[in-house]
């Protein structure tokens, strides 16, 4: 690399010339557009997936180039080397994870120079997070976490010309409203991305409408927020890739027989006028790149030298096109000097759709063990940053450990990995880095306990294998187990817990050595069956546990026989079979074994409950493609039930790879469905889509509800969208999946069904009364795209084996009966965390470590975000998880909570933690029809005073008030 270390020198030699020069970075360093000609804003980028068809590594390094060629290293060192050159040039950078690799390694002198570049608005980020997210399959709580890791990042090197005005979302397979909402909440101006359902971008081609003004929330004010989306995908319009990766024509402008300068300018300006006629303002954004472009700058910057030297040329000869090197946020900053109005937007841009065949509906449900392993993902990272706050765990192993996890997990919501869309060996991968991070995460949990607890030897253990109902730590004896829980709640809440044991009498008291009621319950035959699962432990303990924060449970053999409820196989009865609770009624039908009805709050329903397939030849990876109808599985369900004081149980297995346990616990208004499907077969070149359906006789009339990424509810209507007309002509089932995250309902005037899932899946609703939800799927088919192979997911030699929950809630159509439903998700996404150690660790010696109380939250108050942040520094982050329907503004004071963490100072942010709230100025644009047009810009800022504060400051100071939905958040400095 001599010239690369050739030209850094140059840099800082031209640096130091400079050096008394002021630079202006953000809108103050966009070049100027011209009023009476065409600007075009050209916008020089590379797209650069953390994984795909590669590994991170193997895209950052250059590695395997037989699969893709793509070097993100050398584009970084590429790009620096050709923005020196020439102070016109511009370059956005979008993904963090990348940038942070090659920055913190480079030598001081190199990050001078970038360092300049971005003072100078020449080098810009956008986006920023640490990945470019999904919008679809993705938790909002994942999502805010991982731009706040991002932006810490860039803020951290770069200051305030390093924070991103724009989002960049260019490639996530559909848009979310929920993500529209975030980015205003964090500060940001607009965002710009490429994909749209192709009927939809057809409509608004005709009528002007490609960019708009989204209405982020129904519940949340002043969440306006700019969207526009790109004429030609994120590409260089075609023939002007001047990329290595590229076969389009160079500019040749010296005297040769070859010299096509005319040509070619008449070509753009061709295309130029074609794009402009379909956007209102004068000024339109040309992106210069696509996927891993900018390897060798220097062949794209000189073509776009020529190009624009000789477009502006023209303007001589009245020629009305401006043409220069811009950004995605000065193209915006020059929409929002024009004072133009522009159309409505309120619903999402979901499901994604290109062609009549191929809507982009099975990503929200491929992989379906990745998916639920990315939320165990965030389950212990929120876990260990709660914990490592109280702890206050500091030394640099433990600030590491916690920081991988953390940008594991913003590797993870890159759009072609909680979406499943990767090569199979990336996906490993994945898994991998999940797993070690977790790990990492659970030692700092561990020495976080140590200090909190009692246990100030305790082994601390968490158990991955949960799901299938294995521990190491109990596998030879649960006897003198300590089973600690960590509430990540802010609320005292009560669940029940389950340890994997051996047949035997326990006895499970708490620390005050009360006894707390439990039985052990058989795990089902088809679990015990799994190849390779250790069958040490083939019952389960369970009891119910109540925790503020943490709470210890103590287990014991016991020597009195063990109480255990009945366990019955129903076959041939002539009645239907009955499992009740004080809640809950259950009605098995005695003729085929499945669910006939349910009965809860006061409401009794018909509900019937069966497993269907998709068997489709042309589903891949993204696509959900219905080629016959839908089969039904018919035949009557084999079912056995056991009958407990604690916990009720129906294990039905319905044929040779499905099979599910229905539950209900005493207490708990919900009745749970524990699936297992796998290996689902494969008949030649047919694979296979698995759902289960929930038959009622609710009128519903073609509506439905969805979550977006686990916040705002999202009104579905049957082959309907907000404002155009789908293709259903191939794909109508296909057509109406919608991503659920969290929870899909629908209701009449008097009855509502809701079920609540435990990751991302596809979920509709095609006739009334019906919810339906695609559990896993498996494929032979690949159409020679994206991943380039099919979704045929192996474990152990065989097809992947998948086990989830489903929890369903019926109850009446009332005013704020859905809140329920809403503290019933906060407990689903972060249960306890379950920690085992032995008894004899414990010490009556041990100071514990006083913890904050948060019971002053009132209870519609989730603690959404406790960490340390920077040196000395927490980030506190609390959320009023209802909406406008069901909620109401709620007030409460923090001080308490400020003292016990031995705060000095705090002070009000943006949602990313990175912006002070009192410096946040958002371009505000106006919808048509909103009145008479503004006539000098204007911006939004906070809709209330941020709180700033210092421990010498009276206690209602510290007053926080949250509207519905409403998320604020704070940095608190210590002592």
């Amino acid at each position: 690399m001599k010239h690369f270390a050739d030209l850094i020198l140059f840099a800082v030699l031209f640096a130091i010339t400079i050096n008394g020069s002021k630079s202006a970075c953000g809108y103050e360093s966009c070049p100027q557009s011209v009023s009476n000609l065409i600007n075009i804003h050209l916008v020089p980028h590379s797209h650069d997936d953390v994984g795909w068809l590669k590994t991170a590594d193997q895209y950052y390094y250059g590695h395997r180039q037989n699969i893709q060629h793509a070097s993100v290293k050398y584009i970084f060192e590429s790009v620096v080397s050709e923005l020196i050159k020439d102070p016109s040039r511009r370059f956005i950078q979008v993904e963090t994870a990348f940038f942070a690799k090659w920055f913190v390694d480079q030598p001081e002198t190199t990050k001078q120079i970038v360092r300049k570049l971005v003072d100078e608005g020449r080098f810009e980020f956008t986006g920023g997070a640490w990945s470019m997210n999904d919008e679809g399959a993705v938790n909002y709580q994942s999502v805010i976490d991982q731009f706040t890791l991002g932006l810490k990042f860039l803020d951290e090197n770069f200051g305030a010309c390093g924070r991103p005005h724009v989002g960049w979302q260019i490639d996530a397979f559909g848009h979310s409203r929920e993500m529209a909402s975030l980015f205003a909440q964090m500060g940001f101006d607009g965002e710009f991305f490429a994909r749209m359902d192709h009927s939809d971008k057809d409509v608004r081609l005709g009528n002007l409408g490609l960019e708009m003004i989204w209405d982020a929330s129904e519940s949340l004010s002043n969440l306006e927020f700019f969207t526009g989306m790109l004429y030609n995908h994120y590409s260089a319009p075609p023939g002007f890739c001047f990329d290595r990766l590229c076969g389009d024509d160079p500019i040749i402008d010296e005297e040769s027989y070859d010299n096509n300068v005319k040509s070619r300018v008449d070509d753009f300006l061709n295309y130029v006028a074609g794009v402009a006629e379909h956007y209102r303002s004068n000024n339109i954004l040309i992106p210069m790149g696509d996927d891993f472009h900018y390897e060798n700058a220097q062949q794209n910057y000189q073509n776009m030298d020529k190009l624009i030297k000789y477009v502006n040329q023209r303007q001589a000869d009245g020629s009305r096109y401006n043409i220069f090197y811009s950004t995605a946020s000065c193209y915006l900053n020059s929409l929002h000097k024009g004072l133009q109005t522009w159309p409505n937007k309120t619903q999402d841009f979901l499901p994604h759709s290109n062609e009549a065949k191929s809507y982009w509906t099975g990503y929200f449900t491929s992989r379906p063990t990745q998916k639920r392993f990315e939320r165990d993902g965030n389950h212990m990272l929120q876990t260990a940053k709660q914990l490592s706050t109280f702890a206050n765990l500091s030394s640099d192993k433990q600030t590491k450990d916690l920081d991988y996890l953390r940008q594991v997990m913003g590797v993870m919501q890159h759009h072609d990995a909680i979406t499943g869309t990767e090569k199979q060996h990336v996906s490993d991968d994945y898994d991998r880095l999940l797993y070690d991070g977790i790990v990492g995460a659970e030692n700092n949990a561990r020495d976080a306990l140590r200090v909190l607890t009692n246990l100030t030897n305790g082994e601390f253990e968490s158990c991955m294998q949960l799901n299938i109902s294995v521990c190491a730590f109990t596998k030879d004896s649960a006897d003198d187990v300590v089973v600690t829980l960590f509430n990540p709640l802010a609320h005292t809440s009560t669940q029940y817990v389950k340890v994997p044991v051996k047949d035997e009498s326990y006895e499970v008291t708490d620390e005050k050595g009360t006894i707390i009621a439990s039985e052990v319950v058989p795990v089902a035959w088809q679990v015990l069956a799994l190849e390779h699962r250790s069958n040490d432990t083939q019952h389960e303990l369970i009891f119910k546990a109540s925790v503020d924060k943490i709470a210890s449970y103590y287990i014991t053999k016991s020597k009195s026989s063990r109480k255990s409820g009945r366990w019955t196989l129903p076959g041939g009865k002539s009645e239907d079979t009955v499992l009740e609770t004080s809640l809950i009624k259950l009605v098995i039908d005695k003729d085929t074994g499945r669910l006939k009805s349910v009965e809860m709050n006061g409401i009794s329903e018909e509900i019937e409950q069966i497993f269907a397939v998709y068997k489709t030849r042309e589903s891949c990876h993204y696509i959900f493609r219905e080629n016959d109808e839908i089969e039904v599985l018919t035949d009557d369900v084999e079912f056995s039930v056991y009958d407990g004081t604690l916990v009720k149980e129906v294990h039905q297995h319905v044929n040779e790879f499905i099979s599910q346990v229905i539950r209900i616990y005493e207490g708990v208004n919900r009745v749970e469905f524990e699936w297992l499907v796998g290996p689902i077969p494969i008949d030649g070149d047919v694979g296979m889509e698995v759902i289960t359906r929930f038959q009622s006789s609710i009128s519903s009339k073609g509506v439905f509800y969805t979550d977006s990424n686990g916040r705002e509810m999202m009104k579905r209507e049957k082959n309907k969208r907000e404002s155009f007309d789908p293709d259903l002509s191939i794909q109508p089932t296909s057509a109406n999946y919608y991503p659920v995250t969290s929870r899909i309902s629908l209701n009449d005037g008097s009855r509502r069904m809701s079920l609540l899932n435990d990751r991302s899946e596809a979920g509709t609703s095609m006739e009334d009364g019906r919810l339906e939800l695609m559990l896993h799927r498996r494929h032979v088919f690949h159409d020679g795209s994206g991943a380039d192979e099919a979704i045929n997911e192996e474990q152990f030699g065989k097809g992947l084996i998948a086990r989830g929950k489903i929890q369903l809630v019926l109850n009446k159509v009332e005013v704020k009966n859905t809140i329920p439903e809403r503290l019933a998700e906060k407990e689903i996404h972060l249960p306890f965390s379950k920690f085992f150690s032995k008894r004899n660790t414990a010490t009556s010696k041990a100071i514990v470590k006083t913890l904050p109380d948060f019971s002053d939250f009132p209870q519609s108050v989730h603690l959404l975000t406790l960490e340390p942040f920077s040196k000395n520094e927490i980030l506190f982050r609390v959320e009023n998880f209802l909406d406008h329907n069901e909620g109401n503004v709620v007030s409460f004071n923090i001080r308490s909570i400020f003292d016990s963490l031995g705060g000095v100072e705090i002070r009000e942010t943006t949602l990313d933690g990175n912006l002070p709230l009192s410096e946040m100025k958002r371009l505000k644009f106006y919808h048509d029809g909103a009145g008479a047009r503004p006539t000098t810009a204007e911006y939004f800022t906070a809709t209330h005073k941020p709180l700033a504060a210092d421990k010498s400051q009276e206690v209602s100071e510290f007053s926080v008030t949250l509207q519905p939905m409403q998320i604020r958040t704070f940095i608190i400095t210590y002592e």
